[in-house]
C-alpha cells in the first residue's frame, strides 16, 4: 500500500495503478478505483479535474472490488468532511439481527415509544411486527442530522430496535462523529448537552456546502475506516497509516496553525499523545533542511522520554529523530546546569530527597509538620513563586495549598534554610526541584539576551551585526523553534519557566498535551502566570477514549465523581462527554482476609489468564509501595512458577514475559491487557496518614484525598480488556457501595474452580 501512495502522488496517469472510473460524486467530484496490488483495492476521491486524489477506503480479498462499489460517501453537513458508510453490510449484518433469543424470549424489551413519536414507516416488517420500537425513535431526523449523525445512515438506524443491534453495528466503522453522537444518545445525554460536547467540537469552520466535494477533500477524512482489519493488514504501520486515518479532530489538532502556544487535554486514552506525536512531525515537515534539532519533544520523565523517542521513531524514522530532541524536563535542566558550569552538587533521588526532609523535622524538633506536605512548599510555593526572601514567601499568594498562619510560615521557611543548609554542607548535594529552578534562571537570562539582541538588530534596520554575534555565537539563538509537551500536568512551575524561556513567543511555539484529572505528581500550575497565553480555539478537549472498554472507564470514572479539576491553567475540566466505543468485561471485585491470601488469589487468576492465552508481559499487579513488589514476585515465582520484572523510574528492568509489578505511581504512560490493582483497601488507597488532616487541616485533607483518587484513576484506566481489583480486610471508599458484600471471596478460589476466566460474575462496579 505504501508504494501505492507513493505510485500515485508520482504520477496518477501511471497504468500499474489500475485506476478506474467508479462513479460521479457530484458536480467536481469523481470515484475510482484502484489495485495497490493482486488482492488490495483501494477507493480513491478524485477532485479538481483529477489534480487531487485521497484514499477513502481499501479492501483485501476476492470480493474487494464489491465491498468498496457498493460503500456511500457523502460530505456530513456539520463537519463538512468525506464519509464512508457500508449501507449493505449495516442492513444485512445488523437491522436483520433476529430479535429473539434461541429461547424464544425476547433478549432486550423495549419500552413503549415515547408519546408524540410515530413508528417511522422505513421499518422492516420483522421490527413491524415485534413489540419494540426503533432506539432512536424520539429523535427526528432533523435533530439527528443537526446533531451530525450522517444522513444515508438514518433508514438502517430507524430499524435498530435492540442494544444488541446497535452495538453490532458499532462495530461496522461509523464515522466519529455520528458514533459519537448516537452513543451519547442511547446513553441518555441530552441533546443539547451533545450538541455542547460532541457536534460544535466537530463543527467546520465555515458553511458547509454538501455539493462541493474540492472543498470537503480539502478537510480531514473521517476515520469510517481505522478499525477495519482489512485496513490495518493493507497498511500495516508505516506511517501513511496514521497520516491517511489519523481522527479527524485530532488531525486538525496536529496540523493546525496557532496564532501562539496551544493545549489539548483528554481523558486517559484519548490520544493525547498520538496528537502530540503527529504535532512533531509536521513542525519538522515545515522545517527548512538542516542537521540541528529545533524542535523539543517533552515530558516529565525519563521512562516515557525513551517510550516517546520509540513511537516517533516508528512514526517517521531516524530521518524525524535526527530533527527533534526527545527529552524529560529533569534531563533538560540537568545540562542546561552542566552547560552553564555551575556548581552542581549530586543531585538526590525522591526517597532521599524525602528522608532529608526527616533529617530536618529530626533535628529541629518541629514534629508538627511533615516531609510531604514541605517538599510540596517549597517546591510549588518557594521555588515556583521565585521566594529569594522571607519577606517574599511571608507576602506571596498561595492558591491551592493548605492554609496556614503568618507563624506557621515563618517555621516552614527556617526549615526551608536548614534544608538547604543541609545540601551545601559537603559533600554537596542538589535536587531536580532545585535543578529545575536554576536552569529556568539561565534560561530566562539567556532569553532576555536574546531579545536584546533582536530589539538592537531592529533598531539598526535588521542588519546583522556579525562581529558582535560571533563573539558569542549560539548563545544569543534562542535554543528551540517548537516545543511539544506530552503529560504537561505533572510539569512544576519551575519547569515551565524553563520552557518558556527556550523558545521565542510568537507562532506555534508551545504545544502542549495532558489531564489534569491524571496529575499524580506536582501541584497545578496557573499557565498563563508563565507567560504560556492559550487562547479560544487554541484550548481543545478529546473525549472519545480508544483504549479502555465503556465497563472499565465507567467504573474509573466512578473514582472521581464530585471532584473538580483545573485545565491545566486558570479555568475547570470535567469529564463530560468522555466516553469509549469499545465494550467488554465488568471489572472483577475481589476480597481476602489476609495479604497472604489476596496475593495468592491474584496469582492464580493469572495463572489462568496465561493458559488462556494472554502473554504474561500483556499483565500487570500494582502494589501499594516498592517492598511489596519483591513480596509479590517472589509469591509468584516460589508458589506458582510465574515469572514477574519490578516496573522502576526507567521501565520494566527487562524486556522478558514477565507480569509486570510496580506501584500505581509506575503505571503512569504504559498500558496492559490485565491490569491487577492490589491492596485497594481502606487505609491503604488512600493511606491512613491523610487522615491527621481531615480536622486538623480539611483543605489538605480534600486535596490529598484527590490525588489518591487520580492516582487510582490512572491505574485503573491503563487496563485494556481487563480490570480485577483485590484488597484484604475493608474495601477503600473510593469503590462501590457494598462492594464488601458482593465482592468474589479470594479463599473461594483457593480452595474451588471460582469463576470461569475473564467473567464478571456478581462483583460489578
Amino acid at each position: 500500500m505504501g508504494d501505492f501512495v507513493h505510485r500515485l502522488r508520482a504520477d496518477r496517469t501511471n497504468r500499474a495503478l489500475r485506476l478506474t472510473f467508479l462513479r460521479a460524486a457530484g458536480s467536481n467530484g469523481e470515484l475510482h478505483l484502484g489495485r495497490a496490488d493482486t488482492h488490495c483495492m483501494v477507493l480513491l476521491l478524485s477532485t479538481d479535474g483529477g489534480d487531487e486524489m485521497q484514499v477513502l477506503a481499501v479492501r483485501d480479498g476476492a470480493r474487494a472490488r464489491d465491498e468498496l462499489a457498493r460503500l456511500t460517501v457523502e460530505i456530513n453537513p456539520v463537519s463538512g468532511s468525506v464519509e464512508v458508510v457500508d449501507q449493505s453490510e449495516v442492513s444485512a449484518n445488523v437491522v436483520a439481527l433476529p430479535d429473539r433469543s434461541p429461547n424464544g424470549v425476547p433478549a432486550e424489551p423495549g419500552g413503549p415509544a415515547p408519546r408524540g413519536t410515530d413508528t417511522p414507516d422505513t421499518a422492516s416488517p420483522a421490527a413491524s411486527s415485534s413489540l419494540r420500537h426503533p432506539l432512536f425513535a424520539r429523535y427526528d431526523d432533523r435533530t439527528l442530522i443537526d446533531l451530525g449523525v450522517v444522513p444515508s445512515l438514518l433508514p438502517a438506524l430507524r430499524r435498530v430496535t435492540t442494544g444488541k443491534q446497535f452495538e453490532k453495528l458499532l462495530t461496522h466503522n461509523l464515522p466519529e462523529l455520528t458514533r459519537d453522537v448516537l452513543l451519547s444518545l442511547r446513553d441518555g445525554t441530552d441533546p443539547k448537552h451533545v450538541q455542547q460536547h460532541i457536534t460544535d467540537k466537530w463543527r467546520a469552520d465555515e458553511e458547509v456546502n454538501t455539493g462541493d466535494w474540492s472543498r470537503a477533500a480539502r478537510r480531514t477524512v473521517s476515520e469510517a475506516e481505522t478499525d477495519d482489519a482489512a485496513v490495518l493488514s493493507a497498511l500495516g504501520k508505516s506511517f501513511d497509516t496514521w497520516r491517511l486515518f489519523l481522527h479527524p479532530e485530532q488531525r486538525r489538532l496536529a496540523t493546525g496553525d496557532f496564532k501562539g502556544s496551544a493545549k489539548v487535554t483528554g481523558g486517559p486514552g484519548t490520544g493525547k499523545t498520538v496528537v502530540a506525536l503527529h504535532r512533531v512531525r509536521y513542525l519538522v515537515d515545515r522545517l527548512p533542511p538542516g542537521h540541528s534539532r529545533p524542535v523539543l519533544l517533552a515530558t516529565y520523565n525519563t521512562n516515557l522520554a525513551l517510550e516517546l523517542r520509540d513511537r516517533l521513531g516508528q512514526l517517521g524514522g531516524e530521518e524525524l529523530l535526527r530533527r527533534v530532541d526527545v527529552r524529560s524536563v529533569d534531563a533538560l535542566a540537568r545540562e542546561v546546569v552542566q552547560e552553564s558550569r555551575a556548581e552542581l552538587g549530586r543531585p538526590l533521588d525522591d526517597e532521599a530527597a524525602m528522608n532529608l526532609w526527616h533529617t530536618v523535622l529530626a533535628e529541629t524538633g518541629q514534629l508538627g509538620y511533615d516531609a510531604d506536605f514541605l517538599d510540596a512548599e517549597f517546591k510549588h510555593v518557594i521555588l515556583a513563586a521565585g521566594c529569594g526572601s522571607w519577606n517574599d514567601y511571608r507576602r506571596i499568594g498561595r492558591s491551592g495549598r493548605p492554609r496556614i498562619s503568618t507563624a506557621q510560615r515563618h517555621e516552614v521557611w527556617q526549615l526551608v534554610q536548614t534544608y538547604l543548609a543541609h545540601l551545601e554542607a559537603p559533600p554537596r548535594q542538589t535536587t531536580y526541584a532545585l535543578i529545575a529552578d536554576k536552569a529556568a534562571g539561565l534560561e530566562q537570562r539567556r532569553m532576555a539576551r536574546v531579545e536584546e539582541q533582536a530589539r538592537y538588530k531592529d533598531g539598526l534596520g535588521g542588519r546583522d551585526l556579525i562581529h558582535r554575534e560571533a563573539s558569542s555565537g549560539m548563545w544569543l539563538r534562542p535554543r528551540y523553534q517548537h516545543i511539544v509537551v506530552d503529560e504537561a500536568q505533572d510539569l512544576s512551575a519551575s519547569h515551565w519557566r524553563m520552557l518558556r524561556a527556550m523558545v521565542r513567543k510568537g507562532p506555534n511555539d508551545i504545544f502542549l498535551t495532558g489531564d489534569a484529572h491524571q496529575r499524580i505528581y506536582g501541584s497545578r500550575v496557573v499557565l498563563s502566570h508563565q507567560g504560556i497565553e492559550i487562547r479560544g480555539r487554541a484550548s481543545r478537549r478529546l473525549t472519545l477514549n480508544y483504549r479502555t472498554t465503556r465497563e472499565i472507564l465507567g467504573s474509573a470514572n466512578g473514582l472521581l465523581a464530585g471532584e473538580s479539576f483545573d485545565d491545566l491553567d486558570a479555568g475547570t475540566d470535567t469529564l463530560d462527554g468522555y466516553r469509549s466505543v469499545l465494550t467488554g468485561h465488568d471489572p472483577q471485585f475481589w476480597r481476602a482476609p489476609d495479604r497472604l491470601t489476596e496475593m495468592r488469589a491474584v496469582a492464580t487468576l493469572i495463572t489462568e489468564r496465561h493458559d488462556h492465552g494472554t502473554p504474561y508481559s500483556a499483565m500487570a499487579v500494582s502494589v501499594p509501595d516498592g517492598r511489596s513488589a519483591q513480596e509479590f514476585a517472589n509469591v509468584l515465582a516460589r508458589e506458582f512458577d510465574v515469572p514477574a520484572v519490578e516496573l522502576g523510574k526507567d521501565g520494566a528492568r527487562s524486556g522478558a514475559d514477565a507480569v509486570r509489578i510496580g506501584t500505581m505511581h509506575r503505571f503512569k504512560g504504559l498500558e496492559f491487557q490485565r491490569v491487577f490493582l492490589t491492596s485497594v483497601g481502606e487505609g491503604r488507597v488512600p493511606d491512613q496518614r491523610i487522615e491527621q488532616y481531615r480536622h486538623a487541616n480539611p483543605q489538605r485533607y480534600r486535596q490529598e484525598e484527590q490525588r489518591a483518587r487520580s492516582l487510582l484513576f490512572v491505574a485503573a484506566t491503563r487496563a485494556r480488556d481487563e480490570l480485577i481489583v483485590s484488597w484484604n480486610g475493608r474495601a477503600s471508599r473510593f469503590l462501590p457501595p457494598d462492594v464488601d458484600k458482593t465482592a468474589y471471596r479470594a479463599t473461594d478460589l483457593l480452595t474451588s474452580d471460582g469463576p470461569p476466566s475473564g467473567s464478571s460474575g456478581s462483583a460489578v462496579a
